[in-house]
């Protein structure tokens, strides 16, 4: 058990802290956030409690740091000392966009536990992945804990730091792709007669069985194509439009492509 905070209950941070209230493993849930009604209602709903951003530097075992990267600095002006010359052992996780371990250690301290994490946006539901890789005094019992305690909110992987980028592109960047996959296959569907709300619940779900189908067997997405595509059937049609359409160059370069935005 550990006393968790949160500095910053936005969409993110808010998903976390509710992984972190249903673990059991926060002994008490400290909730700051610039507007503080925001943080008061995630604190009425999580049964937390909303303090300052100072309050929760000084008492928290666990610290998430959920703010906009561009607002670390400001948030340091007031946190900054609290966090440096705190005795006990306190772990960092960060989920700033572009702040790298390197970068948060010579703001936070050489010696102090840091994790930084991706988390994507399905994390809202349960559904997410998230990243992490962390300082070398980072223990063990600190990964499991940490592990543990955001299990609630989907796959959470460790992950060289290197390879975050290149991560993020699938993870990140990807729910966006397939929300568009999901319209344009509905897209299809309306042109085919199929009302509009049906269309695109049924290209969603189809989706995630698709996903839960991969997941659960292991197999190469290839086999499962492979599976749906009859002898002079319909779907080896469709499947021979698409990359006519170089449908898989594009989204491998959709990918890339946001690598390279990251250097």
């Amino acid at each position: 058990m550990a006393i968790v905070g949160f500095i910053g209950t936005g969409n993110m941070g808010g998903a976390l802290a509710r992984a972190a209230a249903k673990s059991g493993l926060a002994s008490e849930l400290l909730l700051a956030n610039r507007s503080p009604e925001k943080a008061e209602l995630l604190a009425a709903e999580l049964g937390g409690r909303p303090v300052s951003n100072q309050e929760a530097a000084e008492r928290s075992d666990v610290l998430f740091l959920g703010v906009k990267p561009q607002m670390l600095d400001t948030l340091l002006g007031q946190i900054g000392d609290t966090l440096k010359d705190r005795n006990e052992r306190q772990l960092i996780v960060s989920m700033m966009a572009g702040k790298d371990l390197g970068t948060l250690q010579s703001l936070l301290g050489e010696d102090k536990p840091i994790l930084r994490i991706m988390p994507n946006i399905p994390v809202c539901v349960g559904a997410g992945v998230t990243l992490y890789c962390g300082t070398e005094t980072v223990t063990e019992a600190d990964k499991r804990f940490f592990r543990d305690l955001m299990a609630a909110s989907g796959l959470v992987e460790e992950l060289d730091e290197h390879l975050m980028e290149a991560a993020s592109g699938v993870t990140g960047c990807g729910p966006a792709f397939a929300a568009m996959f999901v319209e344009a296959l509905a897209d299809g569907a309306v042109a085919c007669g199929l009302p509009r709300k049906q269309a695109i619940a049924y290209a969603a779900q189809m989706l995630a069985g698709s996903a839960r189908m991969l997941l659960a067997s292991g197999e190469h997405p290839g086999v499962l194509k492979d599976r749906v595509c009859s002898p002079a059937g319909s779907t080896i049609q469709g499947v021979r439009k698409l990359e006519e359409r170089a449908f898989r160059a594009a989204v491998t370069d959709a990918v890339i492509a946001t690598w390279e935005k990251e250097f």
